[in-house]
């Protein structure tokens, strides 16, 4: 009896659980919503300087990335997640996610913004700079 128990508040946990992450947090500071004049969902400090790797990711993502995501990785209201957010902290999507994202695409799973394509023309080097990029602003913003 108390197996049955314990089995069915797990399942109700993992349930909770899976809901919480399929819906927008609603953690963020009321001002770093994107209702305003500016679409970007999260408002973030910048660091005072990157290092030489995460300069040339933020021109490659900048290039690559920001149309869909934003300029600092802030994400775009109805469009795409911010990445400098706790649900991308490294503890939970390691840097190997970052890169089987942009090789393969990635089903929509935590936002409500449906699955990402694959990026062409950018190798496992090129994504390596924008995850220090990321890493480097995510720091900045106290998700490490």
């Amino acid at each position: 009896m108390k197996k049955t128990y314990l089995i069915a508040l797990l399942v109700i946990a993992v349930g909770i659980g899976a809901y919480r992450l399929s819906v927008p947090p609603t953690d963020l500071p009321a001002d770093s919503v994107g209702e305003s004049e500016s679409s970007a969902l999260v408002d973030i400090q910048i660091p005072g300087t990157f290092s030489a790797n995460a300069q040339i990711g933020k021109r490659i993502f900048e290039a690559h990335c920001a149309t869909c995501h934003g300029i600092d990785a802030v994400g775009q209201v109805g469009v795409a997640p911010p990445l400098v957010h706790i649900i991308y902290e490294p503890g939970h999507h390691g840097d190997e996610s970052f890169q089987r994202a942009v090789a393969a695409g990635v089903r929509g799973h935590h936002w409500p913004f449906g699955d990402m394509p694959p990026i062409e023309g950018l190798t496992r080097g090129d994504v390596a700079m924008i995850i220090t990029y990321i890493r480097e602003l995510q720091e900045a913003n106290g998700i490490n």
